[in-house]
């Protein structure tokens, strides 16, 4: 299925792949132009409608029954297209929040919170995502559901929820006009943070100290 057909009259907007092709392609698009730097103001604001919208998708694979591939054995796709530098650009745009807190898995008792990048994040998004894009484009329908749902469950949607949670949490501090406690100097080689760590590693950051370049304005 090439990209002239990929949204073709004679498929049925309503069918299920259909539309989760179609949330995953806007994702791929939004996220790669804004990647691109042309409007750093709205590049949180924006990146926290896409990756929301994404969630969406990701929910209805989870609540969907199992899908199961044609094939035993996954088609080669060859190598994957590289991200690094769509990564690259992240950082720097998103520079001053790119590092955030998380913990892996709510339900593992006592774990602590371990830094991550939002830069990361996204490139590892695009990554999985991409991998089932080119199943669907190849017309392998199946096989794309399969592998969105699969890494859905074991990758991207524990990623994209953190990414939504690190994006909003921006979002509110700046629009309720709170400080920002930013990792300042922290580094994601770091495997564990505790309280004290964190409290300690935080710099104290003004929301409108951030509000202008990222587009946001605080609540007066």
């Amino acid at each position: 299925m090439s990209d002239a057909t990929l949204h073709a009259t004679a498929q049925d907007p309503d069918d299920f792949a259909v539309q989760i092709a179609d949330q995953v392609e806007s994702f791929l698009v939004a996220v790669s132009e804004v990647a691109k730097g042309e409007d750093p103001d709205s590049a949180v604001p924006f990146l926290l409608l896409e990756v929301s919208q994404l969630l969406l998708a990701g929910g209805r694979l989870g609540a969907h029954e199992d899908i199961v591939p044609d094939e035993r054995y996954e088609p080669d796709l060859g190598p994957e297209p590289d991200v690094d530098e769509l990564r690259e650009r992240f950082a720097v745009m998103l520079e001053p929040i790119d590092v955030y807190s998380e913990v892996f898995d709510p339900y593992e008792p006592r774990k602590p919170p371990v830094p991550a990048r939002i830069s990361d994040d996204l490139a590892d998004l695009i990554t999985d995502l991409r991998h089932g894009m080119a199943h669907y484009r190849a017309g392998r329908t199946t096989e794309a559901l399969w592998w969105w749902q699969f890494s859905y469950f074991s990758n991207w949607g524990s990623t994209a929820s953190a990414t939504l949670r690190a994006l909003q949490s921006v979002v509110a501090h700046v629009r309720l006009n709170q400080p920002l406690a930013e990792l300042d100097g922290l580094d994601t080689d770091q495997s564990v943070m505790g309280d004290e760590t964190l409290e300690f590693e935080a710099g104290a950051v003004m929301a409108e100290e951030i509000a202008g370049p990222l587009g946001i304005r605080p609540v007066k």
